[in-house]
Order: structure tokens, then C-alpha cells, then sequence
């Protein structure tokens, strides 16, 4: 179903339009079937709210925030099956219901991502500001909703006339067409595999976190410069949602975090321990120091990545611009399909204002300064889009950065404000992408793209409604971020970046800052030859983005990511067939079961139901 013809512009609304569209109306398009019905909704924001949270505790676990697409459209399938079976509902789930109901799902589960999670721990990392959950909830929904309406006027020339490939979206389509094929083979499978990875993983979490009976890290008796192990952070953790998430990541990203941990906490920091700039064998003595090299590094290679794609770049501001060159809105052919461009910048005049009020009010952030941010914000999504549509990564990790640095030149000194005005960039750049990920599915299966708009607004109101107090109940001491337990990877480098930029490197340790730049020249040369190396051998370099993580999570985390990803590996290889079945729905379940059941764990302890 991959799509890849010559870019071409867009024609304005009131000119024909073009084959591509034409052919999509014509043998594509489903105007009779039942796109977003009030059971999808319902469905799909419980399934949203529900991958929100087990996205909140992986977040916090590994830095990453998994992807929702996939397994929210197998387990509405099941779900479906299910409540026929036991004769709740009559019809079953059609295949445009459930891609409304994915897309539901998926505005609500990345709630965590595009900086929202990683700007709130990191705030709370810095500075003793704890804002109250309703403005908080209201401060990720607006943000969120801003990058729904970004997407809307450039779909047309993304999805329509280039065709991008929006990988995840595309194999969103093949997996929901499969399984509604093959309702009583495939699809029941791959339920069946997910619902029983859950169920294992739930009960690994409540034997090991509950009852105690599983110890938490299984160490090896190996001394190393005087110390187990186990006190450098190297051992085994008995995390099945660790596994989970090195299975769903790329073998090359699962090898860089083992390569990156071991030369993290079994080469660099015996040598800081013994020269004495690191006084004490823990991890957050460790990671105080390598938290800097880690985040330049992650921040250069995004930044080197974003410049080099500078076609990328330029092909968005075209677009920008001819957003308003276009002619007079017809309602006829795609234009009676697709969202009215109107409601852009209709949702960006009652939108911003209220994102402006929060930074304002929440943030001290000065006005001047607020009006900046969001009309910035919604360019840098543009550009988010497409680069998603091209590569299928969101490029969070180098427009944060990039609008920290700006804030730290323009109101230095302002962490809460340096923090918070990256977290409107990233997260309108983040749903804005994801929108356009979830129509690229909806293009190849037919569906309705004004009703996947209202899907992503319902479902970024139901993560922003359950993601803020859950936060607040399973992290009630915001102490704990950055410890072994809740490394918080992504916070750490957020709170990192912002205080170089409000303080000043020169403040940091003379090792401290050598190591930057070690990072930052390590960054760029990885990403030069990630682009430029030739193709064969690409896969033998090491990914930035894992030996960057690497420098921020216990090694142990390492270990066990590296782990899931070369069990999926050689599962690709030597079983590919089994694998196809397998891989995505196991991983999911084993994330949704251990995430979903630690949340409850930490929420019957906060209740003095059982014992810490």
C-alpha cells in the first residue's frame, strides 16, 4: 500500500482535482460506511486513556514513548470480538470504525510524548513549581488540539498529491485491513498473543511488586574496580515491559543502548569514580556527570539530522506559503471531503490565546515572549509533519532544543518558561504528525478525513484528562525522577538542556563541559554518517539516539532493551512468518500488562492497601 509518486504542488481549492484525488474518490473511498460512530468514540477514548497510562510508566522507565497505532487497532479488534461473543453488541466492528477508533486512540495514548511528559518532570526537576492539575490538563489538550489544526492544511499536498509514506500509518492500514480479512485466523492470533503477553506480564509485576516474591534485579557475582556488578547498574531486571520495549525498537537501537551502557558503567564511570569527579558508586551520582555528553549528543544528531534534510525544511515553508495562496473553497470533489482549510486558522484564533494565558500565568513567561511561541510552534510542526511523512520519526529531539536556546537567549534565566515554551513547540509538532499519520491510513482504507480531525480532538481531551492525575498519583515526589527506579531519561536531559542555557556551561565541572563537546562532535559525525555512509553499512553504525539514552538509563535497562530487540531480530530472521504474527502483539501486551498493572500497584500503595 506504500505510496512514493514525484511531489507536486497542490492545486488551489477551486481548480479540479487532480488524478490521484480523482481515482481516490472514485475506487478508494467509502462515503457509506461507518467512519466515527458513538461506540468508536467510547471505545477508542477508554482504549486511548488506558495506552496513555501504560505510555506514562514506559515513559518513565526508558525515555520512550511506544507506539500506539498498531496495538490500539488490534485490541478494539478483540475488544469487538469479545462483546459479540458475549452478545453485547450485534454488528461487528467495520474496518473504518475501527480506523476512527485508532485515531481516537492514538490522540489520547501520545499524551505522553512531544515533550508534554518530559516538560513536566523536568520542571519539577528544576524548580519547586507544581502547577494544579486542571490548568495543567488544559495546558496539554490546547497545545495538543493547536497541532490537530496544523495538520489540516497541509494533508492535501502531504497524503493527497506527494504521497509520503508515513510508514507507521501505512502499516496501521495493512494491519487493520489483515486482521477484518481474516477475522477468525489472523486477527483473533494476534489477540490471542496479546492478550496472553498481558496476562504474564500482569502477573510478573504483582509477584515481583506486590508480593515481592520475584526480586527486581538479578545481579552476577563479577567484581568490578572493587564493587558488584549490580552496584554499577549492570544486572538483570526482571521488567518484562523492558523487553517489551527493545522488541518494538530496531536491532541497531538495541545494540547501541547495550554498547552505549557498557561503556557508560563498566569503562567511564570506574575511571570518574577513581579520579574523584564522580564520589559515589550510585546511579544518580553517575548519571549527574554523563547526562551531559548523553544530551549533546542526542541534541546535536537531531539537530545535524534536521539540517542535512534541508529539502525537507524547504518543501515545508512552500507549503506554508501556499496555504494562502489558495483560491476560493469549493464544495465539490475532494474539497467536500476533505477538512475546509478555514478551520486552521479559525482553531488558531481560538486556540492560542488560551496557550498564551497558560504561559503567562503558569509559567511567567512574558507576553512578548508567549505571542512568540505559538505562531513559531505551529512552523516547527509543519515541518515535524513532513519529516514524519519522510523518515517516520517526529523530530522532538532537535525542535525542543532549538526553541530552549531561543528562550534562553530572549528571557535567560526563566527555567519554568525555557522548559514549557520547548513543550509547546514539541507537542504541536508531535500532534500534528501524528494526525497525519493516522489520515495516511484513513487515505488507504477510504475513510472520512473530517471525522479522524473530530477522533484526534476527542482523544487528545481523553489523554489530557487522565494523563495529569495520574501523574500526580503515581509520582507524588517528584524526587524520585531520576533515580534507578523512575530514571526519567527525557526529563533529565530537558532539565539538563535548560539549565546550560539559563546558567551557562561555564558553571559546569571543566570535565563536564569537555565531555559536551565530546558529545556534540560525537552527534554530528553519527548523523553525517548515517546519511552519507553507504548503504551497507548503516545498519553497523551505532544509533545517536541510543548511545545518547544509554548515558541517562541505568545499564541494567540497557541490558534488558538489548535483549527484547535481539530476541524480535532473530525472530525476523530465522522465523520470519512467526514473526509477523508474533513480534508486535507480544511486545504490546507485555508493555500493556506489566505498565498497566504497576500503575494499579502504585496507586493501592499510595491507598495503604498494600506495603511498598
Amino acid at each position: 500500500m506504500s505510496e512514493n509518486t514525484a511531489a507536486t504542488p497542490p492545486p488551489p481549492s477551486d481548480l479540479p482535482d487532480t488524478p490521484r484525488e480523482t481515482e481516490w474518490l472514485t475506487l478508494t473511498y467509502q462515503p457509506n460506511a461507518a467512519n466515527l460512530t458513538v461506540r468508536a468514540t467510547i471505545v477508542g477514548m477508554l482504549i486511548g486513556g488506558a495506552m496513555s497510562l501504560s505510555n506514562l510508566y514506559v515513559f518513565f522507565k526508558t525515555g520512550w514513548s511506544m507506539g500506539v497505532t498498531l496495538t490500539a487497532c488490534i485490541l478494539a479488534f478483540s475488544a469487538f470480538q469479545f462483546l459479540q461473543a458475549v452478545r453485547l453488541v450485534k454488528k461487528p466492528l467495520g474496518v473504518l470504525e475501527n480506523n476512527a477508533l485508532t485515531t481516537v486512540a492514538s490522540g489520547a495514548g501520545f499524551m505522553t510524548g512531544g515533550g508534554n511528559m518530559a516538560a513536566f518532570g523536568a520542571l519539577l526537576m528544576v524548580t519547586t513549581m507544581r502547577p494544579e492539575p486542571l490548568p495543567m490538563i488544559a495546558w496539554f489538550a490546547l497545545i495538543a488540539a493547536l497541532g490537530v489544526f496544523a495538520a489540516i492544511p497541509i494533508k492535501r499536498q502531504l497524503i493527497n498529491q506527494e504521497g509520503l509514506a508515513f510508514p507507521t500509518g501505512t502499516a496501521t492500514a495493512e494491519t487493520i485491513s489483515s486482521i477484518h480479512a481474516a477475522a477468525s485466523g489472523a486477527g483473533a492470533s494476534k489477540a490471542s498473543w496479546l492478550a496472553g503477553s498481558a496476562v504474564f506480564a500482569a502477573i510478573v509485576t504483582w509477584l515481583r511488586d506486590a508480593w515481592h516474591i520475584i526480586p527486581g534485579t538479578f545481579g552476577l557475582p563479577v567484581m568490578l574496580a572493587g564493587r558488584q556488578l549490580a552496584e554499577w547498574t549492570i544486572s538483570f531486571k526482571a521488567e518484562v515491559v523492558l523487553l517489551g520495549g527493545g522488541a518494538l525498537m530496531s536491532f541497531r537501537t538495541g545494540w547501541s543502548l547495550l554498547l552505549g551502557g557498557v561503556l557508560t558503567y563498566a569503562v567511564l564511570a570506574p575511571s570518574l569514580v577513581e579520579r574523584g569527579i564522580v564520589t559515589a558508586v550510585s546511579y544518580k551520582a553517575i548519571v549527574a556527570w554523563t547526562l551531559w555528553p548523553g544530551a549533546a549528543l542526542l541534541v546535536a544528531a537531531g539537530l545535524t539530522s534536521f539540517a542535512i534534510d534541508y529539502k525537507s525544511i524547504a518543501r515545508s515553508f512552500t507549503g506554508l506559503t501556499q496555504i494562502f495562496n489558495r483560491g476560493k473553497v469549493t464544495d465539490r470533489g475532494i474539497a467536500a471531503v476533505e477538512c475546509p482549510e478555514w478551520w486552521f486558522p479559525a482553531g488558531f484564533v481560538i486556540l492560542a490565546p488560551g496557550v498564551v494565558f497558560l504561559m503567562v500565568w503558569l509559567f511567567q513567561i512574558p507576553l512578548w515572549a508567549g505571542l512568540i511561541a505559538v505562531p513559531l510552534a505551529v512552523v516547527m510542526g509543519f515541518v515535524a509533519a513532513r519529516v514524519t511523512g519522510e523518515t517516520d520519526v517526529t523530530p522532538t529531539k532537535a525542535l525542543g532544543p532549538v526553541t530552549q536556546m531561543i528562550y534562553g537567549i530572549i528571557t535567560p534565566g526563566n527555567l519554568s518558561g525555557n522548559i514549557m515554551s520547548a513543550n509547546v513547540t514539541g507537542g504541536i509538532g508531535l500532534h500534528a504528525a501524528d494526525l497525519l499519520t493516522t489520515l495516511k491510513t484513513g487515505w488507504l482504507l477510504g475513510a472520512k478525513p473530517r471525522h479522524q480531525v473530530y477522533a484526534q480532538l476527542f482523544g487528545v481531551v481523553a489523554g489530557a484528562i487522565v494523563v495529569v492525575p495520574a501523574f500526580n498519583l503515581i509520582l507524588p515526589d517528584p524526587s524520585v525522577l531520576g533515580g534507578e527506579t523512575w530514571p526519567a531519561p527525557s526529563c533529565v536531559v530537558w532539565a539538563g538542556v535548560s539549565k546550560a542555557f539559563s546558567d551557562g556551561i561555564g558553571a559546569l565541572h571543566p570535565t563536564s563541559r569537555t565531555a559536551i563537546m565530546v558529545g556534540l562532535v560525537l552527534g554530528v559525525a553519527l548523523a553525517l554518517l548515517e546519511k552519507f555512509a553507504p548503504r551497507r553499512l548503516r545498519p553497523l553504525l551505532p544509533s545517536p539516539s541510543g548511545l545518547g539514552i544509554a548515558m541517562v538509563i541505568p545499564g541494567s535497562n540497557c541490558i534488558a532493551m538489548f535483549l527484547g530487540a535481539a530476541i524480535a531480530e532473530a525472530m525476523r530472521r530465522f522465523a520470519p512468518k512467526l514473526a509477523e504474527k508474533t513480534v508486535v502483539p507480544v511486545a504490546s501486551g507485555l508493555i500493556a500488562g506489566e505498565s498497566l498493572m504497576g500503575i494499579l500497584i502504585a496507586l493501592l500503595i499510595v491507598a495503604g492497601v498494600i506495603a511498598a
